[in-house]
């Protein structure tokens, strides 16, 4: 019984691996320690492949196949005022990665978090929806963003915020894939700048371009 439940158990870590590296590739392993044997070796000798891959200059490295910039919508932002903030991400051609939604339960979301200061909230994100397209590893389209995508925070100043420059720290999670293989899953940090000022001072908007009104998806906080 130990050992049927240990083999079970590999099994799970098996298929979970082979999620994570290929991204829309469905393994399936059988019951039973050869079959669990063999879906260990076959990750093995993909991940050796992708590593080598990797350094032969096939596949870039999976954090820099996006390049993510912040922006603030409002320069300096007083206590008591709502701002925004901004992520707009650019993606390496031939690459794209997973929608914050995605169409199957088994792809990893792109999702952004802020390390919050003390005395700044969120309120709301808002997420792109993607686009639907078809790949080489998937029997049904996926939803992906693709060139860019802009990810857009609603956060507030309360009157506790510290006064002067602030720095919020955020992170992009996602996994990258082009036509025919995924890259492994990946977290990348970037950072918004904004000053907090007195209640009551005169704000002035800040990069209009990134900032005009788009139909998108909300969730509230962190999601």
């Amino acid at each position: 019984m130990a050992s049927l439940s240990g083999n079970t158990q590999r099994e799970d870590r098996a298929r979970e691996r082979a999620r994570a590296l290929h991204g829309g590739y469905r393994f399936h392993c059988g019951i039973g320690a050869p079959l669990a044997l063999a879906c260990i070796v076959l990750l093995a000798l993909s991940a050796i492949a992708a590593a080598a891959s990797a350094q032969d200059g096939v596949f870039p490295r999976a954090a820099s196949v996006i390049q993510p910039q912040a922006y603030v919508s409002l320069q300096p932002v007083p206590r008591g005022r709502a701002f925004e903030i901004a992520v707009v991400a650019k993606i390496t051609p031939g690459f794209h990665v997973n929608a914050h939604e995605p169409s199957e339960d088994y792809l990893i979301p792109t999702k952004i978090t802020a390390d919050l200061p003390h005395g700044i909230s969120l309120v709301e994100t808002t997420y792109p929806r993607g686009v639907m397209r078809a790949f080489s590893f998937s029997k049904t389209p996926l939803r992906v963003y693709e060139t860019s995508f802009t990810v857009r925070m609603k956060l507030r100043a309360d009157n506790s915020a510290a006064l002067g420059h602030q720095k919020i720290g955020l992170t992009v999670g996602y996994q990258a894939c082009n036509q025919d293989a995924c890259l492994p899953p990946t977290k990348l940090p970037t950072n918004a700048e904004l000053e907090i000022a007195e209640v009551d001072t005169a704000a002035h908007p800040a990069n209009p371009e990134i900032f005009s009104p788009v139909p998108n998806l909300k969730f509230p906080s962190q999601h």
